[in-house]
C-alpha cells in the first residue's frame, strides 16, 4: 500500500454565496482572525504528513499564488530587530509544503475539478480537501481518513450527521456500522429528493481517493445543478469496485460559503487564537451585556 503524501484543494469556485465580499477576492483569501482560510487547509493537510499539495484556481485568483509564494520586499523588511517572530511565520507559510497550482479553465463541478489532477497525483492515492470547507481540530481529519485507509485498503470520506432537513443541501451515504466511528459505504447520492436519502450521514469537506476514480471521472455525466459531481464518480466507485469506508469525524466544520458559518470561525478561533483569545473573551462578555 502506498503512503499517502499528496492532496488536492479545488479553489476555483466563484465565492458567489458570500458575495460582495468575494466580488474581487477568491473565498479561499477570506480571513479567519490573521489567516486567510485556504491557509486552514494546507495546515491540516501538513499536520497529515501530506508532502505535495495541488491547489486548483480560476481566474483572477493569483493572490493565493502570491499568499504561499514569497515575498522579497516583505522579507527585507521583516529582517530587522524585533520582528523575527513574523517574519519567521511568513517565511513558513511559503516552506510549508511543496505547493503547486493549476487552473481550472471552467467551473464545470467539483468532480471536473478532481480530474484536472491527475497528471499531479499519478498512481498515488491521494486526499481531496474541499475548498469551502474549514475544520478546525486537534486531530486533523485528513490523518484520520488517511489511517482508515491504512486499515481497510478502500477510498474513504469524512463525513458527519446533519439534520434531516439539510442532507438535500449535500450528500447522502448508505451506510453500515464497522466499528467504532467507521462505516461501510456501498452506495450514495449527491443532493437527494426528499425520500431518495439513505441516510443523514454527509460528505462533509474531506475524501482519500485512488487513481481508479478518474476512469469513472472520465464517463462522469452532469449530474445536480448540471455538473460534473465527484459524488456521482465515488458512487459507481462504491457500487462496483467494493466500497468506501465513512469516518464520522471528529472537529468543527465551518462552510465558508455560508456567512454566519464563516462569521462563527471568527468568533471560535479567536476564542481559541494565544494572542488575542483571552481579551476578546473579555470582550464578548461586556459586548453581551449590553444586547
Amino acid at each position: 500500500m502506498k503512503k499517502v503524501t499528496k492532496a488536492v484543494i479545488p479553489a476555483a469556485g466563484l465565492g458567489t454565496r458570500v458575495l460582495p465580499a468575494t466580488k474581487a477576492m477568491p473565498k479561499g483569501m477570506l480571513p479567519l482572525v490573521d489567516k486567510p482560510a485556504i491557509q486552514y487547509l494546507v495546515e491540516e493537510a501538513v499536520r497529515s504528513g501530506i508532502t505535495d499539495i495541488l491547489i486548483i484556481l480560476g481566474r483572477n485568483q493569483s493572490i493565493i499564488e502570491d499568499h504561499f509564494d514569497r515575498s522579497p520586499e516583505l522579507e527585507e523588511k521583516l529582517a530587522k530587530p524585533g520582528k523575527e517572530k513574523m517574519l519567521e511565520e511568513c517565511l513558513g507559510i511559503a516552506n510549508m509544503a511543496n505547493i503547486l497550482f493549476v487552473r481550472q479553465k471552467e467551473t464545470l463541478g467539483l468532480g471536473h475539478a478532481v480530474n484536472t489532477a491527475k497528471a499531479f497525483t499519478g498512481d498515488d492515492p491521494f486526499v481531496v480537501i474541499y475548498g469551502d470547507d474549514v475544520i478546525w481540530g486537534e486531530n486533523p481529519v485528513c490523518a484520520q481518513l488517511i489511517r482508515a485507509y491504512e486499515e481497510f485498503g478502500r477510498p474513504a470520506a469524512g463525513v458527519s450527521a446533519v439534520p434531516w432537513e439539510d442532507v438535500s443541501r449535500y450528500c447522502s451515504l448508505k451506510t453500515t456500522p464497522l466499528h467504532d466511528n467507521y462505516f461501510f459505504v456501498d452506495d450514495m447520492i449527491e443532493k437527494p429528493k426528499k425520500g431518495q436519502e439513505f441516510s443523514n450521514y454527509s460528505i462533509l469537506g474531506r475524501v482519500l481517493l485512488t487513481p481508479e476514480i478518474y476512469e469513472i471521472l472520465a464517463h462522469t455525466k452532469p449530474g445536480a445543478g448540471g455538473e460534473i459531481q465527484l459524488t456521482d464518480a465515488m458512487a459507481e466507485y462504491a457500487r462496483t469496485r467494493g466500497g468506501m469506508t465513512a469516518v464520522e469525524f471528529t472537529g468543527k466544520h465551518y462552510d465558508m460559503g455560508n456567512k454566519l458559518k464563516v462569521v462563527e470561525a471568527q468568533v471560535e478561533l479567536a476564542l481559541q487564537h494565544p494572542e488575542i483569545g483571552e481579551e476578546f473573551r473579555a470582550y464578548l462578555k461586556e459586548f453581551c451585556k449590553t444586547l
